[in-house]
């Protein structure tokens, strides 16, 4: 289900920018005129591979960007080969289910709206964490609910290189919305002539109260690649249709015929009456890299990306009249899971990077994401029996879209010191209004020219930030940096029941430090600290967004004020060739957290968002690795992390009761995290693989009031078995074969979720 989604700048803004521009062209230039050895020393050379390493899991050399910049974050990632071999994909997000302290939301096959869970925050925290694809971001930093979900649409899985996730704040060259953590997908570009085939398909047998079925995806995607002499190129198109379980459910207060007795999740009554949003999608996307070697280092890029979605959602009714018949019963929770939608968004990349790897290094990176297209019908409520009334809503995002530019520049004085450094600029524009229509279904696109609401609104952030590194004693490095940001919004309107309000212009400045202390103790033996200051600055949906489509009903709050997070990290980690061991330790405290809170209201979840004046999260992270166990047989790796999230203060906070709020769980977030995995590679060809993912219950309002378990809207603890074989035919052709949820765990996460589903995929490569 998809749900919905001037003062000119400063000069001196603009020169902070034009600078930072100018530094990266003068590195370029300094390039051109004295060409570098493409030779390091062998010195710096063992100093860079002993950095990388030590930040690994899956024994992989880290992010590019990492490594590029030296970040200093701890990460996480995986690579393409390791995908393949042991992970049921059918979109790519699922790349990430197995990473240390990762959760995804992912509600079934082709779900568009799959958010992030990190170590420090749960769901509903879109704006707290950053997806970005070859340095392009595709997080739409619009709300931090469902309907504003990454864009993973825009990459399909035979793209896909490698993914890499870097935990915290503690990077200068990332804003304060990476607090939860980086996700840094990296797709492939050939050297030479490459074609794959590639056909998915997956089945889920699904049975939640009087709905059971049988819901199927198909993902076909071919790829096309080469390299000819300094041009390369990949070409991409995928195709994937879905039929999903149902996510929302029609719940009542009274007992009509047919409905099941239940309670919703403050322990009132919330009797099913039915179910919604069984959704039938078509996605397409067409992508195309382009590269060209304009020098032996300075490349330039380009890359264009098309996809489309179109969907259309029935509802399953459990109602019966005194005669057997099928009705509705009046209830417009049906009406709410009805609709039809599409979408069409466009996406461009524009990168120029060099790669000489010596004294002097640079790149930009311009990136444009627009919403050409975006609309959802459903009816207005329904009739006697099972009929819809023929007037309804248009809700429309078109024009809605981001634009981004980056400069960065890095300089190596000697293989004891680096600096790094840039500007950014970004810029979200939201255009969401709902129109009323005379006919849901066949109405032009702004029905009757009449608003049933209205929400739009720009916001934008300029920044400047640079740091540097130091291995100032033998097997020590400290990095520190400083980001600044200076943030407004403007042109805010909101219009609900015909009145409409033109909200006031925002802005504010604000600087973040950084800093890391490394020891490498020894060759295998790794200790860090870091700590890291962020500023998360409202995004535009938070202070402007009515949403009023389906059964998503969302209220802005234009006076939210921007969020100050404070977090540290201690590591001691173990590495050797085949192995690892870390113990992270961490505390984030945050101050005017922005929370989102869905409250039921009529059988309908409203959400609004409110500052929380002070939240403090610590916890414990463990994560253990071991590869060619056995002769090379058995690959093993295991994470756990626990979680200690409270409210510590909230005077704001009113209740009829006179209770506090002090000392509860923060909303969404989940106590205990553990992801188990086994690879045994039983021949040359086939390799086996079995997971558990497990997580612990977690509360959705601030009262903690939410305490009723296995029903809708609640986010229960779930434990899942996920079992995954893949075989290669010949050089050419592998297959594979899996189930996810092998043993049937019914749950909730606010939604139904996905029950046992079996996936299965043949793919030819050449």
């Amino acid at each position: 289900m998809r749900h919905h989604l001037a003062r000119a700048v400063a000069p001196h803004r603009i020169g902070y920018i034009t600078l930072i521009t100018s530094f990266v062209f003068a590195s370029g230039a300094a390039l051109a005129a004295s060409p570098p050895d493409k030779t390091p020393s062998a010195k710096n050379a063992t100093v860079k591979s002993t950095t990388a390493e030590n930040i690994v899991v899956k024994g992989n050399k880290g992010a590019p960007i990492a490594r590029r910049l030296s970040l200093p974050q701890t990460s996480a990632g995986i690579d393409r080969r390791t995908m393949e071999r042991t992970i049921n994909m059918v979109d790519t997000q699922d790349a990430l289910k197995y990473l240390p302290s990762i959760m995804l939301r992912k509600r079934n096959n082709g779900d568009t709206q799959t958010m992030l869970e990190t170590r420090t925050w749960g769901v509903n925290s879109n704006a707290r964490s950053m997806i970005f694809v070859d340095g392009a971001l595709i997080s739409a930093l619009f709300s931090e609910g469902e309907y504003s979900a990454p864009r993973w649409g825009m990459v399909a899985p035979d793209q896909v290189e490698r993914i890499d996730v870097l935990y915290g704040p503690f990077a200068a060259a990332y804003p304060g919305n990476s607090m939860g953590g980086v996700v840094e997908i990296t797709t492939r570009m050939p050297d030479h002539f490459m074609a794959t085939i590639h056909q998915t398909g997956s089945a889920q047998t699904f049975s939640s109260y009087k709905t059971k079925g049988n819901y199927g995806t198909s993902n076909t995607a071919v790829t096309l690649g080469d390299r000819i002499g300094r041009f390369s190129f990949l070409l991409s198109g995928n195709r994937e249709e879905s039929l999903s379980e149902p996510v929302t459910l029609v719940t009542t207060t009274a007992l009509p015929l047919g409905a099941i007795p239940a309670l919703a999740v403050n322990g009132k009554v919330g009797n099913v009456a039915g179910a919604g949003g069984l959704l039938h999608t078509v996605m397409n996307n067409v992508t195309g890299h382009f590269a060209w070697d304009i020098t032996d280092w300075l490349r330039a890029g380009y890359t264009i990306g098309y996809w489309t979605n179109e969907g259309n959602s029935r509802v399953d009714t459990y109602l019966r009249t005194a005669s057997g018949a099928r009705t509705y019963g009046g209830l417009s929770g049906f009406a709410n899971g009805r609709y039809t939608l599409g979408q069409a968004h466009l996406s461009n990349i524009v990168t120029l990077r060099t790669h000489a790897g010596e004294k002097w290094d640079g790149d930009l990176t311009f990136t444009s994401y627009d919403y050409l297209n975006d609309w959802q019908r459903n009816p207005s409520g329904v009739l006697s029996g099972t009929g819809f009334t023929q007037n309804g809503y248009i809700a429309r995002m078109a024009g809605t879209g981001w634009k981004t530019a980056d400069g960065r520049g890095i300089w190596r004085p000697t293989v004891h010191h680096e600096v790094s450094f840039g500007g950014h600029w970004d810029r979200y524009d939201l255009r969401d209004p709902t129109w009323l229509a005379d006919d849901w279904q066949h109405s032009a696109r702004e029905g009757n020219g009449r608003l049933r609401t209205l929400g739009r609104g720009t916001t934008e952030t300029e920044a400047v930030w640079a740091q540097e590194l130091w291995r100032f004693l033998p097997g020590w490095t400290l990095t520190v940096g400083g980001r600044m940001e200076f943030w407004r919004a403007f042109g805010g309107y909101n219009l609900a029941g015909g009145v409409g309000k033109a909200q006031p212009n925002r802005s504010d400045s604000h600087f973040s430090p950084k800093a890391t202390l490394a020891w490498d103790i020894d060759p295998h033996w790794l200790a860090k600290l870091s700590f890291g200051e962020a500023w998360r600055f409202p995004i535009v949906g938070e202070l402007y967004q009515i949403v009023s489509t389906g059964t998503t009903y969302a209220i802005p709050n234009a006076n939210l004020t921007p969020e100050r997070v404070l977090s540290g990290e201690a590591v001691i980690e173990h590495h050797t060739e085949n192995s690892l061991v870390r113990l992270s330790l961490f505390q984030e405290n945050t101050r005017n957290a922005m929370i989102s809170q869905m409250n039921l209201l009529d059988s309908v979840f409203v959400t609004t968002v409110q500052n929380v004046r002070q939240v403090r999260k610590r916890g414990v992270e463990f994560v253990a690795q071991e590869r060619n166990l056995f002769g090379g047989r058995l690959d093993v790796s295991n994470s756990v992390t626990f979680l200690d999230s409270r409210i510590l203060s909230d005077p704001g906070y009113a209740s009829s009761t006179g209770a506090t709020v002090v000392g509860h769980h923060v909303p969404y977030d989940p106590k205990w995290r553990d992801t188990l995995q086994a690879t045994w590679h039983a021949t040359q060809r086939l390799d086996l693989t079995a997971a558990l993912r497990y997580q612990s219950m977690s509360y959705s309002t601030i009262e903690n009031s939410d305490r009723v378990s296995h029903v809708y809207g609640a986010f229960d603890s779930f434990l899942v078995a996920d079992l995954h074989a893949h075989y290669r035919f010949n050089r050419y052709l592998t297959g594979d074969l899996g189930v996810d949820n092998v043993n049937n765990d019914r749950y909730f996460l606010y939604h139904p979720f996905m029950m046992r589903t079996w996936s299965g995929s043949l793919k030819a490569e050449f």
